[in-house]
């Protein structure tokens, strides 16, 4: 597994993949659907297997002695790692708006989603969205990309529009409101999107591995 997860990073991966990481800044942006910055990690991660699968990165990793489910599982493995980089750093630049920035000008009059712990657990679903929806997808066939990363698009902009509208409603504005019984339900809102994601994490590198194991490569 070792060997695979090193393959993975020096020969299968692009370097897109983390420079798309910097999207996460986003999260600093006033008057932005700052969930956008979510969508563009995934992005990076969809050149990453679309230039593995132009260089039979799949073919070649069956000719070496490992398990084929391994193959499906290092790759999960290396997005969730991009995945745990961008969602640290968004998560060390909500704190700097939930302390040092607070008051700043351009947030205090941001009508759209805040950079709080709500924000964070919809970037936790738009990751487990990617997981489901392209990679699951991907493994299908190890040949298209194209019709999964459209589906995971539908599902990352319908995301998007649930975290800038769901605020907005009068009984949900508890979503954006600040102080402390605000930021507890907050927090319980993200501890669930945490559950979700790695129940959804897990479900799709299962049926990822059922349909790869099943494809005939020869």
């Amino acid at each position: 597994m070792k060997a695979l997860l090193f393959k993975e990073r020096r020969l299968a991966s692009s370097p897109l993949s983390w420079i798309f990481v910097a999207f996460s800044a986003m999260t600093l942006l006033p008057g932005y659907p700052i969930l956008t910055g979510a969508l563009f990690v995934c992005l990076g991660m969809f050149y990453s297997v679309h230039g593995a699968r132009e260089s039979n990165d799949i073919p070649y990793s069956l000719l070496l002695p490992v398990e084929k489910k391994d193959i499906v599982r290092v790759k999960f493995i290396y997005c969730r790692r991009i995945e745990a980089a961008a969602f640290c750093l968004m998560a060390a630049l909500t704190a700097l708006r939930l302390t040092l920035l607070r008051n700043f000008p351009p947030y205090l009059t941001n009508v759209l989603m805040p950079a709080n712990p709500v924000y964070l657990a919809f970037v936790l679903l738009i990751f487990a969205a990617f997981h489901l929806f392209f990679l699951a997808g991907f493994f299908k066939t190890c040949k298209a990309v194209g019709r999964p990363f459209l589906r995971f698009l539908i599902a990352s902009v319908i995301l998007i529009a649930a975290g800038e509208t769901l605020h907005h409603l009068p009984r949900l504005q508890i979503l954006s409101d600040t102080g402390l019984r605000p930021l507890l339900v907050q927090s319980a809102v993200l501890a669930v999107a945490m559950a979700v994601y790695a129940l959804v994490s897990f479900l799709a590198q299962r049926a990822s591995i059922r349909r790869f194991e099943a494809i005939n490569f020869y």
